[in-house]
């Protein structure tokens, strides 16, 4: 299937639900502009001009061969929202990665606030011109796309081309999909209905572009959903970018993923990611659709020697590894007995 006939399949559902609200979501349109007019102003008001300072560099003090890692994305990926570098999701998770391989990893991040997809190609480019030997690129976007009301199809068609440009040249890739929107505070309803639709919908429909073009996604939406939702500590000031916490949370979902696209942690297999959910093959379509609804939930390739374009994903929910569970693990030697 093109990529037109996916983003048709994967979106019907969103049709449905919203344009079944006929008229009524037409006459609802004016309180849904001043909602989001409204919601701009307040998050505006209070996001923080400037991210935390970049902390490029080395990380950990161990011997060896660096292990190369980029940041791409958004205000998410920058870590809007903090004031230190060591709060932010790239050093929190270059420092674990450090730990997991007892070597040193160089950090380099090229993300910027407000960057939506059509950003990615110029930071693959800078990427891969600061550092042609990379060996992983991280990938944060979504957020931007779903307020500026890009279409998913063209959204997509961006972030597809950059996984695809940073597996030719070599770097394994990781994607955080599109977080839900509709925990946003300064959101109310409707809006947050509809937000927190396209969020899942643009989510499930990178999942399917990643897959196919040979990285690896891991699901924030719900991650960032109900843990959001319940703790307002997750959030810094602005009530739109996390705080601390809601980062730390964000880089404990992405590292295991992180770490066995590297080689660093076991594929599959683990007890500790096994009592959080089964993992299974199935249509990547369908594998787009449950990660979206699914806290921390991974999708691969369903065969590392299998053609992108197969059509087949490998589904599985790994269990959130902190920076301390990956010291444990370090010490104790084996995933099984790092604490959970």
């Amino acid at each position: 299937m093109g990529m037109n006939g996916t983003v048709r399949r994967v979106a019907l559902g969103t049709m449905i639900t919203v344009g079944g609200m006929g008229a009524a979501a037409g006459g609802l349109m004016g309180l849904i502009m001043s909602q989001s007019r409204s919601a701009r102003r307040v998050v505006e008001e209070r996001s923080p001009i400037f991210g935390p300072p970049t902390a490029d560099g080395m990380y950990g003090s161990f011997p060896g061969t660096p292990i190369n890692v980029a940041l791409l994305g958004d205000s998410s990926a920058v870590g809007l929202g903090v004031d230190s570098a060591n709060e932010t999701p790239g050093v929190l998770i270059v420092s674990a990665l450090s730990d997991l391989a007892l070597r040193p990893v160089h950090f380099t991040r090229l993300a910027w606030i407000g960057a939506q997809s059509c950003d990615l190609g110029a930071q693959v480019r800078m990427a891969l011109d600061e550092t042609p030997d990379l060996d992983l690129a991280i990938i944060m976007i979504g957020a931007n796309d779903v307020t500026s009301r890009t279409r998913p199809s063209v959204s997509v068609r961006f972030l597809s081309e950059a996984v695809a440009k940073l597996r030719d040249a070599g770097s394994e890739v990781v994607v955080a999909t599109c977080p839900d929107l509709g925990t946003i505070r300064p959101i109310r309803q409707p809006l947050r209905f509809i937000a927190r639709r396209w969020s899942r919908e643009l989510a499930a429909l990178q999942t399917v572009a990643v897959v196919k073009a040979g990285g690896r996604t891991v699901s924030l939406g719900a991650i960032l959903g109900p843990a959001f939702a319940r703790d307002p500590r997750m959030f810094s000031v602005d009530e739109f970018h996390p705080s601390a916490e809601g980062y730390a949370a964000a880089a404990a979902v992405l590292l295991p993923t992180a770490a066995a696209a590297l080689g660093l942690w076991p594929e599959t297999g683990e007890p500790r990611d096994r009592a959080f959910g089964k993992e299974r093959v199935t249509s990547v379509e369908h594998a787009a659709l449950r990660a979206a609804e699914r806290a921390g939930t991974e999708v691969s390739q369903a065969d590392a020697d299998a053609p992108v374009s197969s059509g087949w994903a490998r589904l599985r929910r790994r269990r959130p590894l902190t920076m301390v569970e990956a010291e444990d693990y370090v010490r104790t030697g084996t995933p099984e007995q790092a604490k959970i």
